[in-house]
């Protein structure tokens, strides 16, 4: 794949840029003040439709929901769907540390399934780039099993992106940012009306960086136009485009338990050590993305809404690891401890994807204060993974590594070991109704089912079907002003691919919640909910090593027979007098296999957040805004079970501090962001198998903006 030069992007998106603003031809003065501008986070005034699908206010949604808004994750300066979530009740953002390939987060124990704009849009591994947050106008949160109206999801929760779209009104923004480990970056969000019905909107990012890993860039060139057509008040269709290329690689490097957690009589081995070869290792990516969003109001009762998007998506993975998998309490092959096997592993994958997802509303009322919303859809999905790859082994002195003597492997996949072909196709089709009922203007009651038929065809392998009935109920009733109890039933299943180690073809996971607690919402600026949960979850797959009856051992993977999560949480967010917001979570979280008992590999029982923002008016022409957070992450376990032995690797906790310094003066602002503020050393995740995986760095950059 070709690298643009910084000049060439630069261009690219200065060209963008430029086109929407000719067109818009708007006076900048026409656009509302800076404070006007600002979004606050104030219970009540919340809604969304990621947990019903429907217009719905979170104080009338009886399940655990988190909204996240691009000026709060800006401001707490995330740089990753992951980063978004790391203020939020439940989850766990970045379990193995920053990661430049994946996102990943972890909600109530559970990894969690990314959906956009309610479509799913992440299949298999390694397949896809990272989705960029400056594209998001939010990103919301849902706690617990959402199958009935998403389809094969995360029994602990899922992520939605909902899309930044095109306004009617002239706004927008072009910022520039420098920062930690030479960040380059222009970005661009520009929004306004061609026409009386028509509004075009472009956002763009180019950025040139490495990163906290020496030879691990991490580029990006990223464009999304969109147009937003409204012939009437009741018809409203919007087309967005994608287009994403990165250059870039593994920030995670794998490094041995011995020289990081564990001592090495040579030391401990960097936080920035690369183990690999410097312009071959890489993680390079394409993303070609096209959505269509249809909305219609045939009057006050019936509306109609239609989506659908296709994603090609292309990716080339080639990396180097350390072998700390064949012997984890001593993976060295010298009595000096320095020498280590290495493998090289490279990969070419093409994603595909077709979703679509159609239903219509029906409101009537069934008693003078009985009100109802029926929502009854339909949708299906169908993606297609392919892969080719291949290994090779090496040795390295990993304390003083000679990278030219390392194989390039003529800059393409190594050919000593074949990987087995991949090409994985799946169909999935779902048909889904819910009833919203609204009693006397206080409670609400939510119930839903769903149907849904997966086929799952892997290359050389029979076809594999599943089939699912899930259910959802809830209520939430304000007893008295702004307490509101709420209890509900939800219930999901993930279909997956592949066999266990005996050969059988995995079961679908399958999982029930039953969730009870209180949102308190005495006012517009303050939402408090206290949540509890009980999760049981069927068929998780699990790594297992059992002997292969010659000395020596096999891995692979099992299904347990259930996994339950349990746990609490406690989420706030409130505006104060004198323009100060704060945000505040504590979790509780137990996540264990029924038939051990024992807490879930890198899963911590504990965590917490604070955050708080506070503005300040300078002068009639300037304000000052300041910020501050603190995440705190509790101790981690790791444990490989034999039938003889069973080996515990402990991660400490960890706390983390954050920071933000704001200026505003007119149409510019100048913001410093600094996460890790105090450049904090911690490990994110230890494990039994033979790895730990680095904590972010500090991360200081200042972004200039000039708003229209």
């Amino acid at each position: 794949m070709t690298k643009l030069s910084l000049a060439a992007r630069l261009a690219l998106v200065t060209t963008t840029a430029l086109l929407p603003i000719a067109a818009f031809a708007a006076d900048a003065a026409d656009v509302a003040d800076d404070e006007s501008r600002q979004i606050i986070v104030t219970g009540m005034l919340e809604r969304t439709n990621s947990g019903t699908k429907t217009d719905t206010p979170l104080t009338q949604t009886p399940q655990a929901l988190t909204v996240v808004t691009d000026d709060v994750f800006l401001a707490q300066g995330s740089l990753s769907i992951s980063d978004t979530l790391r203020y939020v009740a439940g989850v766990v953002a970045n379990p193995y540390g920053p990661d430049s390939r994946v996102d990943s987060a972890f909600i109530r124990g559970i990894n969690a399934l990314q959906f956009r704009d309610g479509m799913r849009d992440i299949f298999s591994y390694y397949a896809s780039t990272r989705a960029d947050p400056y594209n998001f106008a939010r990103v919301d949160v849902v706690r617990g099993p959402a199958s009935v109206l998403f389809g094969q999801g995360s029994i602990g929760g899922l992520i939605n992106l909902a899309s930044k779209v095109p306004e009617f009104q002239t706004a927008g923004e072009i910022s520039l940012r420098y920062g930690s480990f030479d960040r380059k970056e222009a970005l661009a969000d520009l929004t306004g009306p061609l026409s009386d019905t028509l509004a075009a909107r472009v956002v763009a990012r180019v950025r040139d960086a490495d990163s906290q890993t020496d030879h691990v860039p991490d580029d990006r060139v990223m464009v999304s136009p969109s147009l937003r057509w409204q012939p009437s008040a009741d018809t409203d269709i919007t087309l967005l485009g994608l287009y994403q290329e990165d250059d870039g690689g593994s920030t995670a490097q794998f490094l041995p338990l011995v020289g990081t957690l564990y001592p090495n009589p040579n030391g401990k081995l960097r936080n920035d050590l690369f183990i690999g070869k410097p312009g071959w290792d890489r993680y390079d990516g394409r993303l070609l993305q096209g959505t269509g969003m249809v909305e219609h109001r045939f009057n006050d009762a019936v509306k109609i809404s239609l989506k659908a998007r296709y994603i090609d998506s292309d990716v080339t993975y080639l990396t180097h690891y350390p072998d700390s998998y064949s012997n984890p309490d001593d993976p060295y092959l010298d009595p000096a401890k320095r020498i280590i096997g290495l493998y090289a592993e490279g990969s070419h994958a093409r994603l595909n994807i077709f979703s679509t997802d159609n239903n219509v509303q029906f409101r009537f009322n069934t008693g003078a204060a009985i009100e109802h919303l029926v929502l009854a859809g339909i949708d299906y999905s169908w993606n297609r993974v392919r892969k080719t790859s291949g290994y090779n082994y090496e040795t390295i002195d990993i304390y003083n590594i000679d990278y030219a003597a390392l194989s390039d492997y003529g800059g393409g996949i190594p050919t000593a070991l074949a990987g087995a072909p991949e090409d994985t196709r799946q169909r999935q089709i779902g048909v889904y109704v819910q009833d919203q009922i609204r009693l006397w203007d206080r409670v609400s009651i939510v119930v839903g089912g769903r149907r849904d038929h997966v086929r799952t065809k892997a290359l050389n392998v029979a076809a594999e079907k599943a089939s699912a009935t899930t259910f959802r109920a809830g209520i939430i009733a304000e007893i008295v002003r702004g307490v509101s109890p709420f209890l509900s039933y939800t219930e999901s299943f993930e279909p997956i691919s592949g066999t266990t180690i005996a050969l059988d073809p995995f079961k679908p996971k399958t999982g029930r919640q039953v969730e009870g607690g209180i949102k308190f919402h005495p006012d517009n600026k303050t939402l408090v909910t206290l949540t509890g949960y009980h999760i049981r979850e069927q068929n998780r797959p699990i790594e297992v090593i059992l002997s292969d009856g010659n000395g020596g051992t096999i891995r692979g993977q099992a299904q347990l027979g259930e996994l339950t999560s349990k746990g609490y949480e406690v989420e706030a967010s409130r505006t104060l007098p004198g323009n100060f917001q704060i945000i505040a979570n504590y979790s509780f979280n137990k996540a264990a296999p029924k038939e051990t008992g024992i807490q879930l590999d890198n899963v911590p029982k504990k965590s917490a957040s604070l955050w708080g923002t506070k503005s300040f008016a300078v002068n009639s022409d300037a304000t000052l805004r300041l910020g501050g957070g603190v995440r705190h992450i509790g101790t981690n376990y790791s444990r490989t079970i034999t039938a003889t032995s069973m080996k515990i690797v402990r991660t400490p906790s960890y706390t983390l501090v954050d920071a933000l310094v704001e200026v505003n003066w007119q149409d510019w602002s100048l913001a410093v962001n600094a996460t890790n503020l105090f450049n904090k050393k911690y490990y994110a995740a230890c494990l039994s198998r033979g790895d730990c995986f680095i904590g972010a760095e500090r991360n200081i950059f200042a972004t200039l903006t000039k708003r229209f």
